[in-house]
């Protein structure tokens, strides 16, 4: 699931939008520092802007960067299969007080959630004539999907049978993917203090996805 999130993050980086001027700023150097990290806004947030930078995310995909990433990922992932089914068992609880504690976790990191969540940012920036929330909007929804354009045919290929034996869609988790793919939007945009709490709770859907017996 990390590995999902690392390729969108280096593939969102690659992709190039227009900038809008930026006035001179009277900021210390590591506040510039960090302005100049995130991505411009662009002129327009519209429909036809998230399709054309759809597509040149997908072009960028296929690079040297990000098979080196997916190498690495891999060989993490193959290291660790052995202990997978051991180091779940542990995470499972018959506890009440930890069941209800990860209770949220499956509808947190639902799709549909993810989605209606990322939709009302961007209705609120268009509403609200703010082209800064109307473009981080934008960008969670790209993000989501990109994540399920990369996850679903990994699950089709690995056909990898979920611990509770319910089907074989178990690697690599969609949850915890789109999660942690929302909290490196947010991190691009806002800047990495602002988005300890959006990777705190990626971190809790994908926890909550092992105890709750549901990928490995």
């Amino acid at each position: 699931m990390l590995l999902v999130t690392t390729l969108l993050a280096l593939t969102l980086s690659g992709t190039p939008q227009q900038a809008q001027p930026q006035p001179p700023s009277a900021a210390d150097p590591h506040e510039q520092k960090a302005e100049a990290k995130k991505p411009p806004t662009p002129a327009h947030t519209g429909v036809r802007e998230l399709l054309a930078d759809l597509v040149a995310d997908l072009q960028h995909i296929p690079s040297r960067r990000n098979f080196s990433v997916l190498a690495l990922g891999g060989g993490l992932a193959a290291a660790a299969h052995p202990v997978d089914r051991t180091f779940n068992a542990r995470l499972r609880s018959h506890y009440d007080g930890v069941n209800t504690a990860f209770a949220a976790g499956k509808y947190v990191g639902n799709t549909p959630e993810q989605v209606a969540m990322s939709v009302g940012t961007y209705a609120f920036g268009r509403i609200r004539h703010q082209p800064k929330v109307s473009h981080l909007g934008m960008d969670l929804l790209q993000a989501q999907i990109m994540s399920e354009i990369l996850v679903q045919p990994l699950k089709l290929a690995t056909r990898r049978q979920r611990p509770d034996l319910s089907n074989r869609q178990s690697f690599p988790s969609g949850h915890a993917s789109v999660t942690f793919a929302a909290a490196t939007v947010i991190e691009r945009h806002l800047g990495w203090r602002k988005s300890v709490l959006g990777y705190t709770i990626a971190s809790y859907v994908a926890a909550s996805r092992l105890h709750d017996n549901r990928t490995t």
